[in-house]
């Protein structure tokens, strides 16, 4: 393991242009497993978001339950499922481990490491806030995409500055995306 390693899911919710833009903030700070789901590379393409990779991320399959990142043994800094869609969500909230991104976001769960789930959809039924529910109370944490104005944003790309702000923050990790609350 490298001094940080982390996992990171893009799942297929608009947004993935979110989880491309952790990746390379990840990337900075350590090694970054990286896996996505074949909606996440439709998505991309038709939102015209480019899915190069600093180098050194190394990008699983959704089958590779191989992977070291589906093992506790392999620890992680943190793991982050973003955009993570309902459908991701609500399996990881009955324990389903069919692929790769379901089975890093488990042993996050079970060996109680950092698991953050940025939920793109709108509205929201009773099913999907009972799933997050029971994920919160499993220890992961429920970030949605949630526009703010306090730190002054000029265009969508502060807005989106300002969520991954909040999922380093959530890993314990510093940055400079967004003016903080007083400063």
């Amino acid at each position: 393991m490298s001094a940080m390693d982390f996992f990171v899911g893009i799942t297929g919710a608009s947004g993935v242009k979110l989880g491309v833009r952790l990746v390379g903030e990840l990337a900075s700070r350590g090694t970054v497993h990286l896996s996505l789901t074949p909606q996440a590379r439709s998505i991309a393409s038709g939102e015209g978001v480019d899915l190069d990779f600093p180098r050194g991320v190394r990008v699983w399959s959704m089958e590779a339950l191989d992977a070291p990142v589906s093992s506790g043994s392999f620890r992680l800094a943190g793991t982050v499922i973003i955009p993570c869609s309902l459908g991701t969500l609500g399996r990881i909230a009955a324990g389903i481990s069919s692929n790769l991104i379901e089975r890093a976001a488990d042993v996050a769960l079970k060996e109680r490491w950092p698991l953050v789930l940025v939920p793109r959809e709108t509205p929201l039924n009773l099913i999907h806030l009972e799933n997050m529910a029971a994920l919160a109370r499993a220890g992961a944490v429920i970030l949605p995409p949630v526009l703010t104005y306090y730190h002054g944003p000029r265009c969508i790309d502060d807005m989106e500055a300002f969520i991954l702000g909040k999922v380093l923050d959530h890993l314990g990790l510093d940055h400079t995306l967004f003016r903080r609350w007083g400063e």
